[in-house]
């Protein structure tokens, strides 16, 4: 159908020509209204009744009134003074209405399930950044034919769990089931494989389907991705991705960096892809890579969610990662490029200044882009060191280009070594390669990309112990933890009981002496 190709291309191209749809130029503006019509919406629920929403509103200082009266929230907090309640079906307790869709998030710390609300004024906020993201492609230059090509997302199951007065489900699993009539036209693998629940069912239904699609992009987690690649090109006894889809054109990735998957990535395709991230958590649609030749991602300021920042530095966490009582937030108007933040949302979906645990980077404050550094709880900081998530994928890249191998997957814990400390490395690859050659590389790049690390490899770090295992290692225990497939990653830093369950496993499965 090429005239729906070049309908579709034209109307991007001229949505994508709109500057409002890409920058704002006041942010701080558009996140003071964004607030507004939030706590307006709200003010009848029992939350907004609660902190006084209706009188805030005549605030002549309305971030300030906020934030003086409403406290900032963990999951915990918010879970059991309030979120709770919408799970028996009560209406108004957050957000105006009943609560339909839960989304399950563990993240990647190993504990069980959140239950992450998501309103109908979530669904369409995310539908509407959706659109906006692919009004984006206007600024790469694809021809017209590329319009008309199958999108495969591999996601969640579909098939969700009610439990009376809710469903519940991966996010990715609830925004497919939601997503608009005239987008199935492209969306793959449709609605019988998305149902499917077991995830080894679900990859081998897509491999035996994929020779009849015209795919020309993917979506979804670099790791499953790679491996699902891998499945299609044995099956058909192919040398790489492209000889089953030629016009595969882009990636869509998100959820963990993608630096340390592309050497492995790259050698499955038969020509370069574009690679689009994304940053859509269970809390909502946060920012998207709107334009080439960048690596961060724009924020969305006027869709639905208020965003707060608190320095990620020892005036506002412990060394645990955990927020200190008069931790202090900023408003995107007072964040400085450069700097790492712990993000805050207050949402459609009815979280009020919600800690989600990521930590984030503005790379570009004019085009308010950025990237994710870590999580709050997945920083190495034993005696100083301030190693973040950024520091170890770029470590593993660099140690990957040097060794010319492939690293599928990698945690880091922090351990004691007499009265000092020394981090254990778990490195997953399947080339063959000397622990303490890796060691070593892996020690000398983070000497280079951190100073704090630098310096405490001197003073308190006293080792680096490195165990190579096969990457099967993670993707069974990944596997035994219920968290295989779709939205789940392994957490690249790992600790306390979490660090000895999964070093028992290692043993137990002989792994490790």
């Amino acid at each position: 159908m090429p005239i729906l190709g070049s309908i579709i291309k034209r109307a991007i191209e001229l949505r994508g020509k709109m500057p409002a749809i890409f920058q704002w130029q006041n942010p701080g503006k558009a996140q003071v209204k964004e607030l507004r019509k939030l706590i307006k919406k709200a003010e009848s629920t029992a939350f907004g009744e609660h902190y006084g929403f209706e009188e805030m509103l005549k605030s002549k200082n309305l971030v300030n009134t906020y934030r003086s009266r409403v406290p900032i929230h963990d999951y915990d907090d918010i879970f059991k003074d309030w979120w709770y309640r919408t799970l028996n079906g009560e209406p108004y307790v957050c957000w105006p209405g009943k609560v339909r869709y839960f989304a399950l998030s563990s993240g990647t710390s190993g504990a069980s399930s959140k239950q992450i609300p998501v309103t109908s004024a979530m669904l369409k906020a995310i539908k509407k950044t959706s659109v906006k993201q692919i009004f984006t492609l206007a600024r790469f230059d694809f021809p017209k034919s590329f319009y008309e090509k199958g999108i495969l997302m591999l996601g969640g199951s579909t098939h969700l769990n009610y439990n009376g007065t809710y469903f519940e489900g991966d996010l990715s699993g609830i925004t497919t089931k939601n997503i608009p009539f005239w987008f199935q036209h492209f969306y793959k693998p449709g609605k019988r494989i998305s149902k499917e629940r077991d995830w080894p069912t679900k990859l081998h239904e897509i491999v035996v389907k994929a020779k009849d699609w015209d795919i020309g992009v993917i979506v979804g987690v670099p790791a499953w991705w790679q491996i699902l690649i891998e499945k299609i090109i044995e099956h058909y006894k192919v040398d790489n991705i492209h000889n089953i889809w030629p016009n595969l054109s882009i990636f869509v990735h998100g959820g963990v960096s993608f630096g340390p998957y592309v050497k492995g990535f790259e050698k499955l395709l038969g020509k370069p892809l574009t690679y689009i991230e994304t940053y859509l958590a269970s809390e909502g649609f946060i920012a998207f890579q709107s334009r080439p030749n960048t690596n961060g991602m724009q924020m969305v300021l006027n869709n639905g969610i208020f965003f707060e920042f608190i320095p990620f530095a020892s005036d506002n966490f412990d060394a645990q990662g955990s927020l200190l009582s008069d931790a202090k937030a900023l408003s995107i108007s007072e964040v400085e490029e450069g700097k790492e933040y712990a993000l805050l949302l207050s949402s459609c979906a009815g979280a009020w200044r919600y800690l989600i645990g990521d930590v984030i980077k503005f790379i570009n404050l004019e085009k308010q882009e950025i990237i994710i550094t870590g999580r709050t709880k997945h920083f190495l900081n034993l005696c100083g060191e301030h190693m973040s998530v950024e520091n170890m994928n770029m470590a593993v890249k660099m140690t990957e280009d040097q060794l010319n191998i492939e690293v599928r997957e990698f945690t880091v814990a922090g351990i004691k070594h007499g009265s000092m400390f020394a981090h254990k490395w778990f490195i997953g690859t399947d080339n063959k390669v000397d622990p303490e050659i890796l060691k070593n590389s892996i020690d000398e790049n983070l000497k280079i990309l951190n100073d704090d690390y630098r310096v405490e490899r001197i003073a308190a770090i006293r080792d680096v112990v490195v165990k190579v295992l096969p990457c099967n290692a993670f993707y069974d225990w990944m596997r035994l933890k219920g968290k295989e497939g779709a939205q789940n990653k392994f957490p690249r830093v790992i600790k306390d009981g979490v660090l000895a369950d999964w070093e028992s496993y290692l043993q137990s499965n002989g792994y490790v002496m």
